[in-house]
């Protein structure tokens, strides 16, 4: 397929609306978009509008970050402009903290040090993995790991082991999903006048 002005037009989470101008009308072209961003894993569903020009894709918000790994690359490759998904509250508490500690860093040598230092960090890490984990997931990892090594069944309350699932699985929901069958399937296309 040749590269298309392909613009997000609307998005919250679960649900995308991406406008193809030059597919207004011109159903078997968005009906071919449909079917190639329909592979994407988390997608459900996809609508075609040919009336508007546009298709729908609606995902399960629950694979929200592999979702939005792969429909990067796809968009991207069809002519997309650099695409941003929509925030979670993780990544919302992350840049309220990020915003703090850029304006520390800009009042102190030392915040600012710490602050290029945690980037630096992050970076290197996304590197290391592939940019498949940040700082984030890596931290959270380190504190399953101290936790189960250095904490172990001698604590005396259950709070350890409340912190650990709840980290555990975080962990574990953030991480792709790996399909029995390796072959994408298409989610289904309804087409809407």
């Amino acid at each position: 397929m040749t590269k298309l002005n392909l613009k997000v037009a609307h998005q919250v989470p679960g649900r995308i609306r991406l406008k193809v101008g030059a597919a207004k009308g011109n159903e078997e072209l968005l009906r071919q978009i449909a079917e190639t961003f329909g592979v994407i894993p988390g997608i459900e569903h996809v609508t075609v509008k040919p009336a508007t020009g546009s298709i729908v894709l609606h995902y399960d918000v629950e694979r929200h970050d592999e979702f939005h790994g792969m429909f990067s690359q796809h968009y991207e490759a069809h002519g997309g402009h650099p695409h941003h998904p929509p925030t979670t509250e993780l990544d919302e508490l992350a840049q309220r903290i990020e915003d703090e500690a850029e304006f520390l860093a800009k009042h102190s040598e030392t915040a600012r040090a710490l602050v290029e230092f945690v980037k630096k960090c992050d970076h290197q890490f996304k590197e290391m993995t592939g940019n498949t984990v940040d700082l984030k997931i890596g931290l959270a990892g380190g504190v399953i790991a101290f936790t189960l090594l250095e904490v172990g069944a001698t604590a005396a309350t259950p709070v350890w082991v409340t912190f650990a699932i709840f980290s555990l699985n975080h962990f574990i929901q953030m991480q792709p999903h790996e399909a029995a069958d390796s072959r994408p399937k298409a989610a289904p296309i309804k087409i809407k006048s």
